[in-house]
């Protein structure tokens, strides 16, 4: 793991490129910097503590606990990474956002353990921008279906898109999915569904950050360019 100095200078950086690409398509930078600590020790969130990173996301329900019964709420904590159903009772109570909503199943599992926790829960619809049957994520062609499935929970709010693109060896070839899902999301601005309300567009991480910043995303899943390489042994 980095030291807090090369943090701190890595950090920076992907600030500094947040802002320079939102002056490039001339837009106010209104962009929300999720710091991605998964697979890293609990003495990261510390440091993420001292270096003010105010927003960590993880992948894994059970990390998420074990680093949030250190830390509780000295972080906003997000959950971005794919949740099964029997993982959401680790994580309901501590969690201001769930990016990857993808079925209705796990939407009811939701709004259950949040009604049984007396909490409003705010989710992202992850959508499967290109159709590809190996991503998670919600079509295109049933995102009316899941609103109108999701108007019956009290306990569950969407606030936005999620969306993850292929990895491509080129980022730019990631730039028209990302205009896809600004689309999208500009499209459901202004719905009629009560407990539907497009805040966020959650899209871009460390190799294609840039070019969805350049695209309108709101919110990026930055990991790597901060706090360097990850060890999954």
């Amino acid at each position: 793991m980095l030291n807090k100095e090369e943090i701190l200078e890595n950090l920076k950086e992907v600030k500094d490129n947040i802002s320079k690409n939102c002056q490039k398509v001339g837009r106010e930078n209104d962009v929300t910097l999720v710091a991605v600590t998964k697979t890293f020790p609990k003495e990261l969130i510390q440091t993420c503590i001292d270096l003010d990173i105010n927003v960590v996301g993880e992948n894994r329900a059970r990390e998420l606990r074990d680093k949030y019964n250190e830390f509780k709420d000295k972080v906003s904590w997000h959950m971005i990474g794919h949740m099964q159903r029997n993982k959401v009772k680790y994580i309901i109570d501590k969690v201001d956002l769930i990016h990857s909503l993808d079925s209705k199943r796990l939407a009811k599992e939701i709004n259950k353990r949040a009604k049984k926790n007396d909490v409003i829960m705010d989710c992202l619809l992850q959508i499967n921008i290109v159709d590809e049957n190996s991503k998670y994520g919600i079509l295109k062609k049933d995102i009316d279906d899941i609103f109108e499935y999701i108007q019956k929970f009290k306990n569950i709010r969407i606030v936005g898109f999620m969306n993850m693109a292929p990895f491509y060896d080129d980022p730019e070839n990631a730039r028209n999915d990302f205009k896809k899902m600004k689309d999208l999301f500009d499209s459901y601005k202004n719905n009629n569904y009560a407990n539907i309300y497009m805040k966020h567009l959650s899209m871009g991480m460390t190799n294609d950050y840039h070019i969805a910043v350049q695209e309108g995303s709101n919110m990026v899943r930055i990991g790597s360019a901060i706090f360097g390489k990850r060890d999954y042994s």
